[in-house]
């Protein structure tokens, strides 16, 4: 279970998590990440225009993985996959999730904030999860406590993380990648300042290989 999500804890130390209305924002975008070091992109699907969006980086821009944020039924699982998405990431870890997970050939990140949720998880085999909301479920101090008794799980941890705390978690021994929006700011966005993009994904890769 854990290789298969090796790519999205390894490649880059920063997934930026995407939230993308226009469709035709989506190439230049998914670009300006890549040409700033950031290779493993999660678009969420918290728009109508998530899987088109999905759709689109996978098929026109090389060298990336594009997945998933925001699954939350087996249903779009299929629809993720459908759409050539790489991998998918949940906001929680149900049973059923845990179950659909095992049973898809896609990388799935299931998401915890307690230590039992991650238990249950690994019941299932899993021992790479997402830590969410990270900062309001005790941050940094949380995931190191979690690594004494449990030293073979990562963590990508996502919320409330930004450019003035990641390496707080990147410092831990059981994480090697966090996600976060900061990387592409809304109004860089809607001012298609893409070069303003690659400049803040090329600065949070430079933070983290200084560590």
């Amino acid at each position: 279970m854990t290789t298969q999500v090796d790519v999205l804890l390894t490649t880059s130390p920063v997934m930026p998590v995407l939230v993308i209305e226009r469709v035709e924002d989506a190439v230049p975008i998914a670009e300006a990440l890549k040409a700033g070091g950031l290779r493993v992109l999660e678009v969420t699907l918290r728009t109508d225009s998530a899987l088109a969006v999905i759709r689109e980086i996978a098929t026109h821009v090389d060298g990336v993985f594009v997945g998933a944020g925001t699954v939350t039924n087996p249903s779009e699982l299929r629809a993720v996959q459908d759409a050539g998405g790489t991998f998918a990431i949940s906001p929680g870890a149900t049973e059923t999730m845990l179950k659909a997970g095992l049973e898809w050939d896609l990388p799935y990140l299931p998401a915890v904030s307690t230590v039992s949720e991650m238990m249950l998880g690994l019941e299932y085999g899993y021992e790479a999860f997402k830590f969410f909301p990270a900062e309001s479920s005790g941050g940094a101090p949380a995931l190191k406590s979690f690594a004494g008794p449990f030293p073979q799980v990562r963590f990508c941890p996502t919320g409330g993380i930004g450019e003035h705390n990641f390496t707080d978690y990147l410092k831990l021994p059981n994480v090697t990648v966090v996600g976060g929006s900061w990387v592409v700011p809304s109004s860089l966005i809607d001012n298609k300042d893409w070069a303003g993009i690659t400049k803040l994904a090329a600065a949070a890769v430079a933070k983290a290989k200084a560590l």
